[in-house]
């Protein structure tokens, strides 16, 4: 059975500020190779969405999507909800 995938507003903010900071300062391929991956992570919670660790938060899960970017989501019924983004680094992009 796939998970129908839902995308919160704050990912979809989150996401566009990482993709402009990749791209000013390492390059569009490099901002195309992280959309790929974010894609690639997406698409394997819509079979698998329990794969994420479990975080301090009740229901809500992570998973990396590079060693610097950490995806959160949670799980309800048929539904996958993709809540945000962050840098493992730092807080801020820019």
């Amino acid at each position: 059975m796939a998970y129908k995938i839902v995308v919160n507003k704050a990912f979809v903010n989150r996401l566009t500020e990482v993709l402009n900071y990749l791209e000013k300062e390492w390059g569009k391929k490099v901002a195309d190779d992280f959309v790929i991956k974010v894609d690639t992570r997406i698409r394997s919670l819509e079979l698998h969405p329990f794969i994420g660790a479990l975080s301090k938060h009740k229901n809500i899960r992570g998973i990396y999507i590079t060693k610097h970017n950490r995806m959160y989501y949670k799980v309800n019924g048929n539904k996958v909800t993709i809540l945000n983004l962050y840098d493992t680094r730092r807080r801020n992009y820019g």
